[in-house]
């Protein structure tokens, strides 16, 4: 079974499984994160029924996107999806994992790229199997993403990903071994003054540059910042 909500405010439609995947607020802000500009091809890794590509789609006109999705149910929703909202020409969704060789020479050169990857390599996975193949990595280290991501992209072209607080140094190892340099690392907090439970973590393809911690952004009782991402489609200047 399957629902049809909105995000930004209405501006993107999305149907997607009515229990365990759905799309939040994570898929919302890597969307507003990635810098890309307009008619640039981007490529997401993992991209489930679409919500990170569409966000970033209405926000930046005229891109051209390759995304990856291994489970054939949210790989056809995620094909539904972009043409549910009026970019089924602009849209590739190829029906793959990660981690299969045969992969990597079917992907076009990106100018950025980016993944919301499972969370967690440990520990017990939720009920549903969607959702557990979303946040449990398995034997897939967040190495495997960063490299797969970096393949066709162009010299210090981003690469984005969205993390728990938790798994910081995990992800900038990924983003090393990728060999994506000028880490940029911007937390999400729950609300000001608590600890960050997300992250949002970029570096730039053979990026040389030093690493910055930008100013976080409280998601509920803020200065308007999140609302205005959330509900607006306004970008997060990473």
């Amino acid at each position: 079974m399957t629902t049809e909500d909105t995000l930004l405010g209405g501006l993107v439609r999305l149907r997607q499984p009515d229990r365990g995947l759905r799309a939040g607020h994570d898929a919302v802000l890597l969307a507003a994160s990635i810098p890309a500009k307009p008619g640039q091809a981007v490529l997401e890794a993992g991209c489930g029924t679409g919500a990170v590509f569409l966000c970033l789609m209405a926000r930046i006109p005229g891109l051209r996107v390759t995304a990856i999705e291994r489970d054939p149910a949210l790989a056809a929703l995620a094909r539904e999806n972009a043409a549910l909202n009026g970019w089924a020409d602009q849209v590739t969704v190829l029906e793959a994992d990660i981690t299969d060789p045969a992969l990597r020479p079917t992907l076009p050169p990106v100018a950025h790229a980016f993944a919301n990857p499972p969370y967690w390599p440990a520990g017990t996975p939720p009920p549903e199997s969607i959702r557990a193949q979303a946040t449990h990595a398995e034997a897939t280290p967040l190495a495997a993403w960063t490299t797969l991501l970096a393949h066709r992209l162009a010299r210090l072209g981003s690469l984005t990903l969205i993390l728990p607080a938790g798994r910081l140094a995990d992800g900038m190892a990924a983003l090393t071994t990728a060999h994506c340099g000028s880490h940029t690392l911007l937390p999400l907090w729950p609300r000001a003054g608590q600890p960050a439970k997300r992250i949002l973590l970029a570096a730039r393809h053979h990026g040389r540059s030093p690493a910055r911690v930008l100013p976080g952004i409280a998601l509920h009782d803020g200065d308007g910042t999140a609302e205005a991402v959330l509900r607006e489609g306004a970008g997060l200047g990473m």
